[in-house]
């Protein structure tokens, strides 16, 4: 295992008996609900992996490596220490080199799980293109990322604030696949359609896990996209969602709010308009995404050894 690995207990066994294993970032525990709503949260994420058949491997930085694995006491110190840095791909050097602990972002968690060998990471949304990129050049890092590392992202799109047709575009700029389970169209987090399609749909995980090891096997660098939608039941209404977005963008422009201050900017703004509900949103999106990159991963681990594809 790399030096800079720390593989909690259970992970690690996982591994060395070639079991399924997916992996999750931290962000959400200190960057998201406030205690101890972050921790029952990321309780039930796990929750949905296990149930699917596979091991969940919160990911996290601390002491100087990436924690892949992180036990209950972990993520308790996670969910309550104030300031954890929110660590993107950019800022992984300077986190370990200073000893501290790290929330993983996207980006930075695909970074660790392919250094551990695990090829399936699982989220609620992705980061993109932003709204007025053409000026300001705001794309995230988890695109640009998803070119570096093999691993599997399974998400329910990308934000909604974001240019969602623009994150395609640039998407197919980069090479990376996207492929939507069981969907026609890219969902856009909240809102089961983002009104774009998916430029693949494939509605059995067997065949998106083949799909995976014969992108890998051609020697095709990076990773792929793997879409699912939240739950009908769960979705906000996209058409109220935009007109909330339009108007806090114009809010963000006459105050002055730029660069990363954006996002939360935004998403404070869906939440207040929204009255909460973009938070129960939030969490069963999460738990969704994360029991459908359970079941890819047992199909995956499921396909080793059986030829026509690269094990991971």
């Amino acid at each position: 295992m790399h030096e800079l690995i720390e593989l909690g207990e259970e992970v690690a066994t996982a591994l060395s008996e070639h079991r399924p294993v997916v992996a999750l970032e931290s962000t959400v525990i200190a960057h998201g609900m406030a205690y101890p709503g972050n921790v029952e949260t990321a309780r039930a994420i796990e929750q949905a992996v296990r149930s699917a058949g596979a091991v969940p491997a919160t990911i996290g930085i601390a002491d100087g490596r990436f924690v892949v694995g992180m036990d209950d006491k972990r993520i308790e110190q996670f969910a309550t220490t104030q300031g954890v840095p929110k660590v993107s791909s950019r800022d992984i050097g300077p986190v370990l080199a200073g000893g501290g602990l790290g929330a993983t972002t996207v980006a930075s968690s695909l970074v660790a799980a392919d250094l551990a060998g695990i090829p399936v990471f699982s989220t609620a949304g992705i980061g993109g293109v932003h709204r007025g990129a053409q000026t300001t050049f705001d794309i995230s890092a988890d695109l640009v990322q998803f070119t570096r590392s093999r691993v599997a992202v399974v998400c329910a799109g990308a934000k909604s604030i974001l240019d969602l047709g623009l994150t395609l575009e640039y998407l197919e700029t980069l090479g990376v696949p996207v492929m939507g389970y069981r969907c026609d169209d890219f969902p856009a987090f909240y809102c089961r359609s983002s009104g774009f399609r998916n430029p693949q749909r494939i509605d059995d995980l067997d065949a998106i896990a083949r799909a995976l090891r014969a992108h890998w096997a051609a020697g095709l660098p990076g990773g792929a996209l793997v879409t699912h939608p939240i739950a009908e039941a769960d979705a906000l209404d996209a058409q109220a969602m935009e007109e909330v977005i339009e108007r806090a963008l114009a809010d963000a422009d006459a105050e002055g709010v730029t660069g990363p201050a954006i996002t939360p900017y935004l998403m404070k703004a869906v939440s207040r308009a929204t009255e909460g509900r973009s938070a129960a949103a939030n969490r069963a999106v999460l738990i969704s995404t994360a029991a459908v990159a359970g079941e890819l991963a047992v199909a995956y681990t499921r396909q080793a050894g059986v030829g026509g594809g690269e094990d991971r």
